[in-house]
């Protein structure tokens, strides 16, 4: 409702991204920012939607028309970022996530029908160091918050990345 009143206020066409922050507490929603181009968090709005927004950008792209899609607005989703990083103390005693670069020797991400991995991690490859440490998005869908928390926890307890370290 907060994305399609702003693209209506500034007569915007084409797929794109509104971020909002949600305040839990004083149930309130604010608005973050708008771009033209999708962000890497999509597929959790693919999810909640039911929409498939990457194939309805190349729709737009084509010249036709996405005035028929109808959000479904069911369930909830959360996506993780799975990076090889480590944890160090520096001299100050402060906990820093560090870039763990090396060969991956083992990698199971479990299939899962809630679940989705968009991963580049497998055993076997490299994460390099000159490069963003990101090796795995995982992007879980639940019928409410606690659901989908719950979901994501179990999942992420059944990975296993071995050769370097992660965030998980």
């Amino acid at each position: 409702k907060y994305a399609a009143a702003i693209a209506q206020e500034v007569d915007y066409i084409g797929a794109g991204t509104v971020e909002f922050i949600y305040d839990l507490d004083a149930n309130a929603v604010y608005f973050m920012e708008m771009n033209t181009r999708l962000q890497v968090e999509h597929p959790v709005t693919e999810w909640v939607t039911g929409i498939d927004i990457v194939g309805s950008q190349f729709a737009i792209a084509s010249g036709e028309s996405i005035a028929s899609l109808e959000v479904k607005g069911k369930g909830y989703a959360i996506e993780v970022r799975v990076t090889a990083k480590k944890v160090a103390l520096n001299s100050a005693g402060d906990l820093l996530l560090l870039p763990d670069p090396g060969c991956v020797s083992e990698c199971i991400l479990p299939e899962q029908d809630n679940i989705e991995v968009i991963s580049m991690v497998a055993a076997g490859k490299s994460v390099s160091p000159f490069y963003d440490s990101l090796i795995a998005q995982i992007v879980c869908y639940g019928d409410d918050r606690q659901d989908t928390i719950n979901k994501l926890y179990e999942y992420l307890c059944r990975i296993s990345i071995k050769g370097l370290c992660t965030n998980i």
